[in-house]
Order: structure tokens, then sequence, then C-alpha cells
């Protein structure tokens, strides 16, 4: 099961619109504390719609508490500060892929010990980042399309009519 980490999320509407990708693509979610919000707030969960009971959540005190909950995880540092862009890493089927915060984003303290796992979205022009939903979902789904869609429905069907042939 692939893992999306957020440290320190800001904004509801951005963890529950995560999480809800995190229940249609059966990844756990991974919250460090603090965060700028409560678990029970209508934000969140308007975001996340009725998604929210079927995802797997945990959440943590610290970094620290995250690091020694999941001793030797792969975790993979999503920031514009990475020289390496978010495909050019093989995700393993277990790792973890954290996103920080969304006035600062991962700590440079914590960045610095992990060049090699720091990834980055490319961007064009003076833009600061991307809208941090949008940023979990595009690494995410590269992650998932490496690993195959594993246990993913990948063929859709209509509902009232058949493809024309």
């Amino acid at each position: 099961m692939l893992n999306i980490v957020l440290f320190e999320p800001e904004i509801p509407a951005n963890t529950g619109n995560i999480g809800r990708t995190c229940a249609a693509t059966n990844t756990k979610l991974h919250l460090i504390e603090p965060l700028g919000f409560r678990l029970n707030e209508k934000a969140l969960k308007r975001a996340g719609m009725d998604y929210w009971a079927e995802l797997d959540v945990a959440t943590y005190i610290d970094y620290n508490d995250f690091l020694e909950k999941n001793p030797g995880a792969m975790i993979y540092m999503a920031t514009t500060k990475a020289e390496k862009v978010y495909t050019e890493v093989n995700y393993e089927p277990d790792c973890y892929i954290m996103f920080g915060k969304e006035s600062a984003g991962i700590p440079e303290e914590i960045l610095v010990r992990h060049k090699e796992d720091c990834i980055r979205i490319p961007m064009c022009g003076d833009i600061r980042s991307l809208n941090l939903g949008n940023s979990a979902a595009i690494v995410l789904y590269e992650a998932l399309r490496q690993n195959g869609f594993a246990g993913m429905q990948t063929e859709g069907c209509l509902h009232r009519l058949k493809w024309e042939e």
C-alpha cells in the first residue's frame, strides 16, 4: 500500500481532497501534527465527501513520532527545492510520499538530510508552488502507474449506453 504523508497541513479542504484521493486509490494517509484544523471539522469532511469513513488515516504528534512508528520507511519528499523530478524516481509499492504544509513546505532542517529522496514537480515561471491536493494527486498517480495500478479498476463502462464499435 502506498502512503501519503502531510507534514503539518493547514487547510482542511486540501486535506479532505487528499483524503478522498487516498480513499479512491487504497492509499494510507498520515497526518503529522500540529494540524491547522480539527479532524471533525466540517470543511474537511465536505472536501472528503462521504469517503472519509473509508480512509485509512493515522496521526502523529510530530515528525519524530512519525519516524518512530514507521521505522525503515522509504520516504520521498516533495519540495520545490529538489533537483530531481518526481518522474525520475522508482516508487516502491509501500513507499511514503511526503508533502509539507501549505505556507512553508517541508522544513529545510528535514530536507538537507534527504537530498536523494527529494522530488519536485516542474513548473514554469515564478509560481511558488501548486495546490497541495493537486501536487499529491500528480505524484501519487505516477507512483500508482509505476506499480501497474495494482488492485485498481482500470476500465470504465457506460451506465446506460454501450460504446459504439
